[in-house]
């Protein structure tokens, strides 16, 4: 593959498919999983992440089946499953034993599906905005999932995303995702993730919500008080069914704490992941 724009990485044979990943650092790997949002790859959700966690970590952030620059399956079929085998696969094909996750939204379920079924293979966990417990889907997440593409639409879904729309909601970024979001085959792929009801979405992602008390992994939930998308009452939920975990919320802030608190973000990711290494 012709590496074209910033978010096309290296490639490896993973879950059945060629996986888009980016890596960078050494030393105790940390591997990110984005979000569910149309348009999204690894490096649009952690490229500001990357450099500074990469300066303490060995970082790895890939596509998940279905998203960014991996290879579409021959047939639209997804779910917690999927996701969670895609991401166990990976880090086999890495080489990774074990490893801390990072989980946004969508990722974040992903992560706890994995700590729950392969604790072994799971250090420390970071959940932000996260998915994986039950709630009543908003507005915002319905607007997500129901995306059709139009640069339009996508500026409205950015000013769901953001707090500070006059800051994140740019023509140039409403652009370049809607050019992301139509890449062939990606908005069948996408539309067939999370059809209606779309609640049905939300349970399905939290099929391990009655076994997350059995988790003992050191957890950071990061949440933006004021996100649109995944209501703070889901990162509550989980700050009390796991047993060791600590929730930072951050003000002025929406689903998109990596981007709109980068500085702050970082520092505080890094510090918890890396606490005791000194």
């Amino acid at each position: 593959m012709t590496q074209t724009t910033p978010e096309i990485g290296k490639s490896i044979h993973a879950g059945g498919m060629m996986t888009n990943y980016h890596e960078a650092g050494s030393d105790t790997p940390v591997i990110l999983i984005h979000g569910s949002g149309p348009g999204v790859s690894a490096w649009a959700n952690w490229r500001l992440a990357i450099p500074y966690l990469s300066e303490r970590l060995h970082v790895f952030a890939y596509d998940q089946v279905g998203f960014g620059y991996s290879e579409l399956p021959a047939q639209h079929v997804y779910g917690l499953g999927r996701w969670t085998e895609h991401l166990l696969s990976f880090m086999q094909a890495v080489g990774i034993k074990r490893a801390h996750l990072l989980g946004n939204s969508m990722g974040a379920a992903v992560a706890l599906a994995a700590a729950v079924t392969h604790p072994e293979v799971v250090d420390r966990l970071v959940l932000m905005g996260p998915m994986g417990v039950r709630f009543t889907i908003t507005e915002g997440l319905d607007a997500v999932w129901g995306h059709t593409p139009s640069i339009s639409n996508m500026k409205r879904l950015l000013a769901i995303f953001t707090y500070d729309h006059d800051r994140f909601v740019t023509d140039e970024l409403a652009e370049l995702r809607y050019k992301a979001s139509i890449r062939p085959g990606m908005q069948e792929s996408f539309s067939s993730m999370f059809p209606q009801p779309r609640r049905r979405g939300v349970a399905a992602l939290a099929a391990y919500e009655d076994r997350l008390h059995e988790l003992r992994a050191p957890t950071l939930i990061v949440h933006g008080r004021e996100d649109q998308v995944i209501p703070l009452i889901s990162s509550q939920k989980l700050l009390h069914v796991l047993d060791n975990a600590q929730l930072h919320v951050f003000g002025h802030c929406g689903h998109w704490t990596q981007i709109e608190h980068p500085k702050a973000f970082n520092r505080l990711v890094r510090d918890f992941l890396t606490e005791g290494t000194e």
